[in-house]
């Protein structure tokens, strides 16, 4: 084992912000906060992309912070489950992180699939001038492409069991 690999391991089981954590209602809400903090920033980023607000640049860079700590609360809970080297988990992690992947990867390509059914239906639909139709398809591949590489962290932080209690009940 790598220094290296005994500091990432370290880090992803600290006990400190455990009651973040704690409870699947408090996971939840994380997850959420940090699903909505990346549509936040990815949405501000495209904004600076097609507008002139001033804000939309700065938006992203704000946003950093706050997201880091909630993926990093996501990890905590899952105990590095996507971050850690396959050598680092035991069979048992190893299985439950394919699982979530799998998970994951069934979602995004049904997330994919009604996002392009939705864009030709749209351009056969509508009467769209071909760089509106351009950008749309070029936005919602965006979307689907950060959905994907998210979405893995999103599941294993939804799907994580509560931790047991260290109390024998009668005791």
């Amino acid at each position: 084992m790598t220094r290296l690999d005994r500091w990432m391991h370290t880090t992803m089981n600290r006990g400190e912000a455990a009651a973040l954590h704690a409870t699947a209602r408090r996971r939840r809400a994380v997850v959420a906060a940090h699903i909505a903090l990346t549509a936040a920033a990815v949405g501000a980023w495209l904004g600076s992309v097609v507008g002139d607000r001033f804000w939309c640049t700065l938006a992203p860079a704000v946003l950093v912070l706050p997201w880091c700590v909630a993926m990093g609360v996501i990890n905590g809970a899952t105990r590095g489950l996507l971050e850690l080297r396959d050598r680092m988990l035991d069979e048992r992690q190893l299985a439950e992180r394919a699982a979530v992947r799998a998970r994951a990867h069934t979602l995004t390509t049904w997330l994919f699939a009604g996002a392009a059914a939705g864009a030709g239906a749209v351009a056969w639909f509508a009467d769209v001038e071909a760089d509106v139709m351009l950008f749309s398809v070029l936005f919602v591949v965006l979307v689907v492409l950060v959905v994907h590489w998210m979405m893995p962290a999103w599941v294993a932080g939804l799907t994580v069991r509560d931790e047991p209690d260290d109390d024998f009940p009668g005791e």
